[in-house]
């Protein structure tokens, strides 16, 4: 009966802040749970929906090159620019530290900090105008301080 609260409050939170994907994956969530098929629905969704949500994600961000505006002089032109250089630095950090959260998330078990991740991400969008779109980056990040505070400690 908890985690129904739990769910409740989320979609609460996400709702009020104005976090619509974080409100309607929480709220499918919640009624895949009350309706009663989440013992067969949640193992499939735990187990693909992270490939699934990166597939559709990946494709929305290339539909541009997909449909013709972005062309091979548009490509040349940004590698050969700063802004260019620099956002792909910055995605090549981003996907390190992504599978290094997932890794922290999944392999090592380390789940139970989602809660505060998702916290967090729903206070940026209602506070900030963020967009809720990064648990796996903030948990790589948060990899790395846990590996340094480990370290100093030593």
């Amino acid at each position: 009966m908890s985690s129904n609260i739990i769910l409740l409050l989320v979609f609460a939170i996400a709702t009020i802040g104005k976090a619509n994907s974080v409100a309607i994956a929480t709220g499918a969530l919640l009624i895949i749970k009350l309706v009663g098929i989440d013992k067969f629905v949640y193992p499939y969704i735990e187990k693909n929906g992270l490939t699934f949500g990166l597939i559709l994600l990946i494709a929305a961000i290339m539909i541009p090159i997909a449909n013709g505006s972005i062309s091979v002089e548009n490509i040349k032109n940004i590698f050969t620019s700063w802004i260019g250089i620099v956002a792909l630095i910055l995605s090549f950090l981003t996907s390190y530290l992504s599978g290094q959260g997932l890794g922290y998330l999944t392999v090592q078990g380390h789940g139970d900090v989602m809660p505060a991740i998702i916290i967090g991400a729903v206070a940026a969008a209602a506070l900030l105008g963020g967009v809720p779109v990064g648990p796996l980056i903030t948990s790589g990040i948060l990899v790395l301080i846990v590996k340094f505070v480990e370290i100093i400690n030593k």
